[in-house]
């Protein structure tokens, strides 16, 4: 589609700065917020409406918060082409709502490698989940909004201000470039890590 519509969005960063300004001001647009861990806390104690991950999986944040939104209710929502009639039925089949954005930034591992963590310590900043949503969101950009970082907030919030709360699909496309190659960076960064030290 052309223009995508944003009616529901999953936010889960690590950087929150600008966060609360850009959730109110999609709260205002009429946009639906699910949220995990420090991001709904932080979302939450500004007095947003956001529904945690856990009530759309069904299932709660397990292993020290290695698993939160590895799940086909989250993944269903973000790959589904809404232009493909059979897509939106296999959601429908499956009560599975769609996303329309999903805004992630990764956790910092860079700052985790230079504190001189044991090795082990080292690879819980590993982020997975954030990688999954990005690429899955990214490869579909022709019916979801990739957020990738901070920076891009005020050109989003001009677009969806300009029309009447949708994005275009040559920001769509150009953020999903950007997301793939800052997911390849973040492995690069981490496979050079992983092969300088020893087990």
């Amino acid at each position: 589609m052309d223009f995508l519509p944003v009616k529901r969005a999953l936010l889960s960063v690590t950087d929150k700065s600008l966060l609360v300004e850009f959730a109110t001001f999609l709260v205002q647009s009429n946009v639906e917020l699910v949220s995990t861990g420090g991001t709904k806390r932080l979302l939450a104690e500004a007095g947003l409406p956001v529904t945690p991950v856990s009530a759309v999986t069904g299932f709660p944040e397990i292993l020290g918060g290695r698993v939160k939104t590895l799940h086909p209710n989250v993944h269903g929502g973000v790959l589904a082409d809404k232009d493909d009639p059979e897509h939106m039925k296999t959601l429908d089949e499956h009560g599975i709502k769609p996303f329309d954005m999903i805004c992630v930034n990764l956790y910092n591992f860079a700052e985790a490698a230079n504190k001189g963590l044991e090795l082990r310590q080292a690879v819980e900043e590993i982020d997975i989940g954030g990688p999954t949503m990005l690429r899955a969101a990214a490869k579909n950009f022709h019916s979801i909004l990739v957020v990738p970082g901070v920076k891009h907030y005020p050109a989003i919030m001009d677009e969806m201000r300009a029309s009447q709360g949708k994005i275009g699909l040559d920001l769509r496309r150009r953020l999903a470039a950007e997301t793939f190659g800052m997911v390849s960076e973040y492995d690069r960064m981490i496979s050079d890590y992983l092969g300088s030290h020893t087990a």
